[in-house]
C-alpha cells in the first residue's frame, strides 16, 4: 500500500525510515519497526526534521540524491533506475497510474534488486486491479522489511480482492510494532476485524495526519468489504482533510488518486 522510511543501508547516514526509497543489496536493510497532482516539474527535495514526538508516514518524501545512491551501488544503471522510480512516482501524483507502473517496472529492468523495495509498484498494481502481482509486490517488499505495517494492509487488501476477507485474514502478514498509534490500530483492525468508525472517532480531534491516516484505513477497510459508499465517505474525508490538501505525503497523492480512479466526486 502507505511515506515516513529511511535507505536502511548500514552505513553511518541519518536518514528517517520513512523516506519512500529503499537501497538494495549488496547494502542490507536495517530492521525497523510505507499535494496536488498536477505537477509539471520534478519538486526539490527537502528534509525537514520532525519534533521527537512526531511520527510520520513513511511514505513522504521522495527518493534521496541519486548522487548518494550512485555512489553507494556504482555504475549507471542503479542511478538510472532511481530517476525511472521519482518519474514513477510523479506520475501516480499525476493519476497517470498505468505511467507509473511502467517507470517502476523499467527501474526494475535497468536494476533487478529494486523490486524487493517497490512498494510504490505495489500501489499501482492495486489500482490497475493486478490484485495477484500486486500481493505478491508487498509480501517481497515485507520480507525485506518485517516491521513494515502498511504493507502487511495492503497485501491483505489486494489478497481481499483475490480469495474474500476471510482467506486474507488467514494469509495476513504479522509485522512488528508500528510506533504510529494510528497505524497500530488500523493494524489491528484488518488483522483481527474490528470497527472502522471506532477508529477514526479516536483520532479525530488529533493531529491532522493521525486524523488522514484513520480516514484513509477506515474507507480501505470497507473497500475491503465491497460497503463502496461507507468506503467512499472515509476516503474523501481523508482526502479533503488538512492533511489530505496540503501534505507532500505520498498517501495524501494516493487518497485524491484513489477517488478519481473510482469516480468519487467531492462533496
Amino acid at each position: 500500500m502507505a511515506a515516513a522510511q529511511d535507505l536502511k543501508t548500514p552505513i553511518s547516514m541519518s536518514f528517517s525510515r520513512h523516506s519512500p526509497f529503499k537501497p538494495s543489496p549488496p547494502f542490507p536493510p536495517r530492521t525497523q519497526t510505507h499535494s496536488p497532482l498536477i505537477i509539471t516539474t520534478l519538486p526539490r527535495i527537502q528534509v525537514h526534521r520532525p519534533p521527537p514526538s512526531l511520527s510520520i508516514s513513511r511514505r513522504l518524501f521522495l527518493p534521496s540524491v541519486s548522487g548518494i545512491w550512485d555512489a553507494l551501488t556504482g555504475g549507471n544503471n542503479p542511478r538510472e533506475a532511481v530517476s525511472a522510480i521519482r518519474r514513477g512516482m510523479l506520475l501516480f501524483r499525476q493519476g497517470d497510474v498505468a505511467g507509473s507502473l511502467a517507470e517502476f517496472d523499467k527501474a526494475i529492468e535497468l536494476d533487478p534488486r529494486q523490486k524487493a523495495y517497490l512498494w510504490q509498484r505495489g500501489l499501482s498494481l492495486y489500482y490497475l486491479d493486478r490484485f495477484k502481482e500486486g500481493a505478491e509486490q508487498f509480501r517481497i517488499d515485507v520480507a525485506q522489511n518485517p516491521n513494515d505495517t502498511e504493507e502487511s494492509i495492503w497485501c491483505f487488501l489486494c489478497e481481499a480482492q483475490l480469495f474474500g476477507v476471510d482467506e486474507a485474514r488467514k494469509r495476513f502478514l504479522e509485522v512488528g510494532r508500528d510506533t504510529r498509534p494510528v497505524m497500530l490500530e488500523a493494524y489491528n483492525m484488518f488483522k483481527d476485524g474490528g470497527d472502522p468508525e471506532k477508529l477514526v472517532a479516536a483520532f479525530s480531534n488529533g493531529r491532522e495526519n493521525d486524523y488522514f491516516y484513520a480516514s484513509l484505513y477506515a474507507g480501505l477497510y470497507y473497500e475491503s468489504q465491497n460497503k463502496t459508499e461507507e468506503a467512499k465517505h472515509h476516503i474523501l474525508a481523508a482526502y479533503q482533510s488538512l492533511y489530505g490538501q496540503r501534505s507532500d505525503d505520498y498517501m495524501a497523492s494516493l487518497a485524491k488518486v484513489h477517488c478519481l480512479w473510482r469516480n468519487w466526486e467531492s462533496t
